[in-house]
């Protein structure tokens, strides 16, 4: 038998990790991905406060979600493409090192300069870890369980994500909103040492970093970023139009410089193929939908006349349906067509979206209970067959590469809900929560037309469960 090049290592578990090995990574991967997913939502209950404290103005104080979630998305993608050539491991570990050690910047901040530069570099650090997540899970369970272990993945995300204020609020009515980052010291200390012991190895490949495609990158998502920024908080238009064109002329000399290469930055490989390419499509869809409703809906819900604490009740169900569903759909998923399974899942979403549309004002509070539950359930269906089509159908050489685009995604789809509510809030007042939740609606609808459009031709549904 010929010896592997040197251009690809032979992993040492070539089809997922053994039992209790598997066990303790998967959970070094959720503890470290649930770290980095909380600090995107866990910081805004306690901005009144930051901005009190550090003697700012609120819109000012904002800076401390927009830099970390811009360093993140700046470098997000360069991140996936480093971890096939040194490892996905070492990607990760670093990244919770900087991330862990950002917190404690971040815990001591003087002032909101200090913080939101320790929120750069720790935005940075979250990169590392959600750059190389959906490798990292692919390398740890066998490929008969890969479904199951992306519906696990999918469910710590989207916990993680909407339990965030309730951890905050928790937090902050004991200690000062510094233990918010405080809190990640020694949750980051625990994670790494678990990793140490038992995070995979995977294939490396023989190839340097593309440098001027990863500056493209991060020069195109800042700009459009910005652009959309600017454009949702009634700032000039001529320069948020500036910015949405220079990112647009940007794009295109990043496109001609990367489709040519053999594994590019933006991986045009993988998006050639029609269901990597519909997922990817899919899931962005389903996140702009999924961050619309949930920045819309405690202003739509305290519009029909419910207090703070109860908006909070009234949202619990999104999740709880979610962590029931997004298990049991990766276990489907192994199964059955994602395309079937994220169709209907995207259907249920915007009938339950629809239904919240039309609430009337003097609907109690029952009614949105069960709508609620009836959102949640649709995404958690969804989520795990998708991410689970986006995974598998790259090559295992490329798996940084997919599960880079798979964070990019959710990121992309989560960041242009938040603008396009803050545009409709700034177009209909009031109302625009209204808005906001009809928009969702209509970005499920698409994206289960898509996922379903994954069916076509005679070996579609293969292809989806691959």
């Amino acid at each position: 038998m010929p010896a592997p090049s040197a251009a690809t290592a032979l992993p040492a578990h070539p089809d997922g990790l053994p039992v209790p090995r598997r066990y303790w990574a998967i959970a070094a991967i959720a503890l470290a991905i649930t770290m980095s997913v909380l600090d995107s939502t866990i910081v805004n209950v306690a901005l009144p406060t930051i901005a009190r404290d550090l003697k700012v103005t609120a819109a000012a104080s904002i800076w401390v979600i927009n830099a970390y979630q811009l360093a993140i998305l700046l470098v997000l993608l360069p991140f996936a493409s480093l971890g096939e050539i040194v490892g996905y491991r070492r990607v990760s570990q670093a990244g919770l090192a900087v991330f862990t050690l950002a917190s404690i910047g971040c815990a001591f901040a003087p002032g909101l300069l200090a913080l939101s530069g320790a929120r750069v570099i720790q935005g940075i650090g979250a990169a590392g870890i959600m750059s190389v997540n959906g490798a990292l899970v692919r390398h740890t369970y066998p490929t008969r369980y890969l479904g199951r272990a992306v519906g696990i993945n999918a469910l710590v995300v989207a916990a993680a994500a909407a339990i965030g204020p309730t951890i905050a609020a928790g937090v902050l009515a004991v200690a000062q909103w510094r233990w918010l980052f405080g809190i990640n010291v020694p949750l980051g200390a625990a994670a790494f040492a678990i990793a140490l012991y038992a995070l995979p190895d995977s294939e490396r490949v023989s190839r340097r970093l593309n440098l001027l495609g990863a500056a493209l990158y991060a020069a195109t998502m800042g700009l459009v970023l910005s652009g959309l920024q600017t454009l949702a908080h009634r700032t000039a238009a001529w320069l948020a139009l500036a910015q949405l064109g220079g990112g647009g002329l940007l794009a295109m000399l990043l496109t001609r410089h990367e489709r040519p290469r053999a594994a590019p930055l933006i991986p045009f490989d993988l998006l050639r193929a029609r269901n990597f390419s519909l997922s990817v499509a899919t899931s962005v869809c389903s996140f702009i939908a999924q961050m619309s409703a949930l920045v819309a809906l405690p202003f739509e819900i305290q519009r029909l006349g419910h207090s703070a604490v109860e908006t909070g009740l009234l949202i619990t169900p999104w999740p709880v349906a979610l962590a029931f569903a997004a298990p049991l759909a990766g276990r489907l998923a192994d199964r059955y067509p994602a395309g079937l399974l994220g169709g209907l899942g995207l259907l249920t979403l915007a009938a339950g979206l629809s239904l919240l549309v039309l609430y009337p004002l003097d609907g109690g509070a029952s009614g949105v209970l069960w709508r609620m539950a009836l959102c949640g359930a649709g995404f958690g269906f969804f989520q795990a067959p998708n991410n689970r089509t986006i995974m598998a159908s790259a090559p295992r050489t490329r798996s940084g590469a997919a599960g880079g685009m798979l964070a990019a995604a959710r990121l992309i789809g989560q960041s242009i809900g938040a603008a396009a509510v803050a545009i409709l809030f700034r177009a209909y007042g009031e109302s625009g929560s209204n808005a906001a939740l009809l928009l969702a609606a209509g970005f499920a609808l698409l994206g289960a037309g898509l996922s379903v459009g994954r069916l076509a031709g005679g070996s579609g549904a293969r292809r989806a469960r691959s």
